[in-house]
């Protein structure tokens, strides 16, 4: 069934300023199970991914901060957003001065929605839909990855490939609010923020989210 992703994601969500970094704008839905649920209806398909894409999560919203306030770290740089959701901190590292921001994403829905929100921001990210653990990080100087922990598997798989990216000599910036599979060791925290938040998408009404160096 052919889709214009682009027509869903302005039909499901609307242009709002995230709590953290009014800054930016983005496409956000209200609530995740509506989205899922009309994601799933109009593609006609079940077992579809969690729209991600719509919503500004703790961790990218944190990093997205911190990238706004110290415009140094992305400044004449080429930055790797991964698994970059919605782009928020991707949109933040391009505001900010970065040299070029690429945003990846596997879910082609998410991709369509990183390029509304570049559009309404003014601003141009490189959308690469496409799995980038495959093979080692290459070309990238600064690497965000925002709550990427929640899940053991993908925490398996994305921990070595981000320790070898620092050890290549990338500069690795992870936020994470408080998930179950953040790794214990090779980690330091740089910035700590309070994040607002849904009890549609979490179990509090706010997240403490630390952004922490991936040290070698």
């Amino acid at each position: 069934m052919s889709v214009d992703r682009a027509d869903f994601i302005r039909a499901q969500t609307r242009l709002e300023h995230p709590s953290l970094i009014p800054e930016l704008v983005l496409h956000l839905a209200s609530r995740a199970t509506e989205l899922w649920e009309a994601t799933e209806a109009t593609l006609e398909r079940t077992g579809l991914p969690p729209p991600y894409w719509a919503f500004a999560w703790p961790g990218g919203q944190a990093l997205a901060r911190l990238t706004l306030d110290r415009p140094e770290i992305v400044a004449g740089k080429r930055v790797l957003d991964f698994a970059a959701g919605s782009g928020v901190a991707a949109l933040a590292a391009a505001k900010a001065g970065a040299t070029k921001v690429t945003a990846c994403e596997i879910d082609a829905f998410a991709c369509s929605a990183m390029a509304l929100n570049a559009d309404a921001n003014g601003v141009t990210l490189d959308i690469l839909n496409a799995d980038v653990l495959a093979k080692p990080a290459s070309g990238w100087e600064v690497i965000f990855a925002g709550d990427v922990f929640y899940e053991k598997p993908m925490a398996d798989k994305v921990w070595p490939w981000l320790k070898a990216a620092a050890t290549a000599g990338a500069h690795v910036l992870v936020a994470d609010p408080g998930r179950a599979y953040l790794p214990a060791t090779g980690l330091a925290e740089i910035a700590r923020y309070t994040v607002p938040t849904s009890l549609d998408l979490e179990d509090r009404l706010v997240r403490k989210t630390r952004v922490l160096e991936v040290r070698v």
